[in-house]
């Protein structure tokens, strides 16, 4: 099975183009970048978040508002580049008024003279793919002579990407694919059909509303998400973004029984800095074996972190420093302050004591309790995996139950058969490398205790 999921695995990665793609700039400024894509696929919103990504990589982004149909599509954009801190350039209104040709041109030509070094143009879309659409952005394309045209899919639509996507190949012809709404149901099977189809890779991929919900598309991380093994590299980048180093070293060091006791304000802390990565939903659905849990992942309450600041802030320092102060009394007040039930407190404060001892052993090298090492990734014990060979031997049990199911039942006999023979790839291995920690199969994975309470009942 193993050697199966790195075939496959591996062949995704090359469907879906092997390496990153990076933008090509030109070498005599500016650069200009054409967006095409239909009606709803998320250009506008797009721009925005391609003008923050590309300052935040040192260059002077410009908008172009070329999109004069769509309703408010021109003020749109001016709001989304003022949130993102990027300048738009929109000298008509909008609304069916103007010539969306000669502001593209007149964009770029802005841009050079006030010495912006990137222009991204966001062109109208239609509901459907018709004769106008393709011959508009043609005249666009010819006007300005970008230096790459993205052509914008919503993930969401599955399968019909690839005829919208092959139709705006034949009738305008683009350079590269961005993905949008990759936080909803779809895994990003639009991607493989799309690059397969199309032989143009995919460039970003946009997660979620937020503008920082936006990042370079990378083929390896989106065939793991395809085969429901999580995106843990992501994760972490989005963390190492998100928590300030000084003070999550500081919450470490607390944690490992130095400088001082765990709080609730660190927990509150971490709690916020976990809410400003996105919600959680999303970083569950980042994490490998978490497919099978889809539904109840999604049922997550993400006003759970808001209730607990509540309940939080309505404590005084002193309980806040030390949470086994709080008596029945205290527990009636801050219950009555914060507008919540006292059993809502009393389980905030035991989840507490459960998360710091979990905690506390995760950054004792100990992993999550009930949970073995997590593989490839230093110190990140955590997800469930066969023991490799540097751990210790297992204790002796009562030998473990072969599955009900007749067919599976003979599956796990083979492989049985076939680890004994020592045939096959080593069972301490993960996509076939040596040393490393396999994960189980979704259906073997039990969440454990300490994040059970945000699933809905009966999950």
């Amino acid at each position: 099975a193993q050697q199966v999921i790195k075939i496959v695995n591996e062949e995704l990665v090359d469907i879906l183009g092997g390496e990153t793609r990076r933008l090509r700039f030109a070498s005599k400024p500016p650069t200009v970048i054409m967006l095409a894509g239909l009606q709803g696929s998320g250009k506008t919103t797009l721009a925005g978040k391609l003008g923050r990504w590309l300052k935040d990589q040192g260059h002077s982004p410009m908008l172009v508002a070329a999109d004069l149909q769509r309703p408010n599509a021109v003020n749109q954009l001016q709001v989304v580049g003022d949130q993102a801190g990027v300048t738009v350039w929109a000298p008509e209104p909008g609304n069916g008024v103007g010539d969306p040709v000669q502001v593209a041109r007149g964009g770029v030509a802005e841009a050079r003279r006030a010495l912006y070094d990137v222009v991204v143009v966001d062109t109208a879309g239609r509901l459907g793919i018709d004769e106008e659409l393709m011959r508009q952005a043609a005249d666009i394309r010819d006007a300005v002579s970008p230096d790459e045209v993205l052509f914008v899919v919503d993930a969401m639509i599955g399968q019909d990407a690839v005829t919208t996507a092959h139709a705006f190949l034949d009738g305008v012809g683009f350079d590269g694919v961005v993905l949008t709404k990759l936080d909803g149901d779809a895994r990003g099977g639009a991607a493989l059909s799309v690059a397969q189809v199309t032989g143009r890779q995919v460039m970003f991929a946009s997660s979620g509303e937020k503008l920082t919900d936006f990042d370079v598309f990378h083929p390896d991380r989106m065939a793991s998400r395809i085969l429901g093994m999580g995106d843990m590299l992501t994760l972490i980048e989005q963390a190492e973004k998100t928590f300030d180093a000084e003070q999550a070293t500081k919450a470490a060091d607390k944690l490992r029984g130095k400088g001082g006791e765990f709080t609730l304000d660190d927990f509150l802390e971490q709690m916020q800095a976990v809410r400003k990565m996105g919600s959680l939903s999303k970083l569950f659905g980042m994490l490998p074996g978490m497919a099978q849990f889809r539904d109840q992942i999604e049922s997550i309450d993400e006003r759970d972190i808001d209730r607990i600041a509540a309940i939080i802030q309505s404590m005084t320092p002193g309980e806040r420093a030390e949470p086994k102060v709080i008596d029945g009394s205290r527990r009636s007040r801050i219950a009555h302050g914060s507008g919540v039930a006292v059993s809502e407190v009393n389980n905030l404060v035991d989840r507490f004591f459960e998360a710091r001892k979990m905690m506390s052993a995760i950054a004792g090298g100990g992993g999550i309790p009930g949970m073995s090492g997590m593989p490839g990734i230093p110190g990140m014990p955590g997800m469930p995996g066969k023991r490799g060979k540097s751990r210790q031997p297992a204790k002796k049990g009562k030998p473990k139950r072969g599955s009900g199911n007749p067919a599976k039942r003979a599956q796990q006999q083979a492989a049985v058969g076939q680890r004994s023979s020592g045939a096959g790839v080593n069972p301490g291995a993960g996509f076939g490398l040596d040393e490393a920690e396999t994960p189980n199969l979704p259906e073997d994975f039990e969440l454990p205790k300490e994040f059970r309470h945000l699933m809905p009942p009966g999950s």
